[in-house]
């Protein structure tokens, strides 16, 4: 026999472990694991390019100069992802007597409480909704509770415009039958409809006038998404795929390792004399 065909069948030899049942089976999971750590790696990527542009769309929505509330909405006018968060200003009169609580919203301290949600009448008799912040939610939940009062007379408030609420969008179940002037969603279409006037569309988070005493306590900016988070989800992700045939590799040399090692000590065994 040819020493190059000698070398061949050594080093096929050497590698039939790889057709057994354990080594077959861990070859197919370390082949499968590959391609799903790739794929997590672009979903990862996915997220951290929606996330980064959230954030960017915020941030440029915050630091927008004010504009009139009636320049971005109009009643029946659904707030568009490039609106939502502008600061708009309007002047006009809050109705008290038609003011609603939303429950189960929380404070930055995560308490459950109410948003208070508040009629705005503008000068030309349009209704504005404006949410003037959190209170906490004393007791029972089924009374109507004690609000502070907002500014009287007319008044200029400023405010994030912000999109109808929806259950698909929030996940919050919109209940029937809740005690009187409590409400589940902020939504435009449906205050319309309650105060039979013609409501903007969408609704403002009040920033100013800030209220004495501090309450309602009002609600802090829209934090960032951490979108570098994903990023480095994603890389993660991809060196671990990187990492799958490496691995894979050091086991089938560590493999071949062994048993070279307990055949040379098997042959080293059977060379011994045996002693009487």
């Amino acid at each position: 026999m040819r020493p190059t065909a000698r070398r061949y069948r050594r080093g096929v030899h050497r590698y039939r472990f790889l057709l057994s049942r354990q080594w077959v089976i861990l070859t197919l999971v370390a082949i499968a694991l590959i391609p799903t750590m790739i794929k997590l790696g672009f979903w990862q990527q996915h997220r951290y390019e929606q996330r980064t542009a959230r954030n960017n769309l915020v941030s440029s929505a915050l630091h927008a100069e004010p504009v009139p509330v009636e320049r971005l909405t109009s009643p029946g006018h659904a707030v568009t992802r490039a609106d939502k968060y502008r600061t708009v200003t309007a002047t006009g009169t809050f109705e008290t007597a038609k003011e609603v609580v939303v429950r189960r919203r929380t404070n930055s301290d995560g308490e459950v409480g109410f948003h208070v949600l508040t009629p705005f009448v503008l000068d030309d008799g349009k209704v504005l909704l404006v949410n003037r912040g959190w209170i906490p939610a004393n007791g029972a939940q089924t009374a109507f509770p004690k609000i502070p009062a907002p500014p009287a007379g007319r008044t200029t408030v400023t405010g994030r415009l912000m999109a109808d609420e929806t259950t698909s969008a929030s996940g919050i179940k919109n209940v029937e039958g809740l005690p009187d002037r409590q409400i589940m969603l902020i939504n435009s279409a449906e205050e319309a409809r309650r105060l039979g006037a013609r409501v903007l569309g969408g609704y403002i988070q009040q920033t100013a006038p800030e209220p004495k005493g501090g309450s309602p306590e009002q609600i802090s900016d829209p934090g960032s998404e951490d979108a570098p988070l994903n990023y480095a989800y994603m890389i993660q992700w991809w060196l671990f795929a990187a990492g799958v045939p490496v691995g894979w590799w050091f086991l089938v040399r560590r493999e071949i390792r062994d048993r070279q090692e307990a055949a040379a000590q098997q042959q080293s065994e059977e060379s011994e004399p045996a002693t009487v």
